[in-house]
């Protein structure tokens, strides 16, 4: 599988999935999760009460569609949420891990990611980096792009210098 990484905004990816950083509620949110809902419409949200009328355990992930969004499905996953004492990295990975393991079964070959809990959960940028590239590349997956998509250069940067 092919790692790459771009500085871009998660919505205007043109891949067969784009990965969300939800909440445990699967109801909107901000960040990642907001940008998502905003850029792919009402009918993100109604697939998510539909699918997840209960929301969804930290370290999971489904998938709903993907509305308006180039992308054909969008791929929730639930980071822990650092600031909250969620420290657990092995949460962190099981997003990661999810996402490919949910890509599969939907026959998605392309992928985006945001570094999932670095932003507003804040989880220690270093370390997201670090999980996101490390779970990636040691799950096995039919998926053949796997692209984390960086909102600034510095972040892209740190990324690209891993890879």
């Amino acid at each position: 599988m092919e790692v790459e990484a771009v500085v871009g905004d998660i919505t205007r990816q043109k891949v067969d999935a784009v990965v969300n950083a939800a909440n445990r509620a699967m109801r909107g949110g901000g960040g990642v999760d907001g940008a998502i809902h905003a850029a792919g419409g009402p009918e993100i949200l109604a697939d998510c009460v539909l699918r997840f009328p209960d929301g969804l355990a930290t370290g999971d992930a489904g998938w709903t569609t993907a509305g308006d969004l180039p992308a054909q499905w969008v791929i929730h996953v639930v980071g822990p949420n650092y600031h909250l004492g969620e420290t657990d990295r092995g949460l962190l990975e099981s997003c990661y891990r999810r996402a490919l393991e949910v890509a599969d079964e939907l026959g998605a070959r392309t992928i985006a990611f945001p570094l999932i809990s670095a932003g507003i959960y804040g989880w220690p940028l270093d370390d997201a980096i670090d999980a996101a590239l490390e779970t990636i590349r040691a799950t096995p997956t039919e998926v053949e792009v796997a692209r984390i998509v960086a909102f600034g250069r510095p972040t892209y940067e740190k990324v690209a210098a891993r890879l």
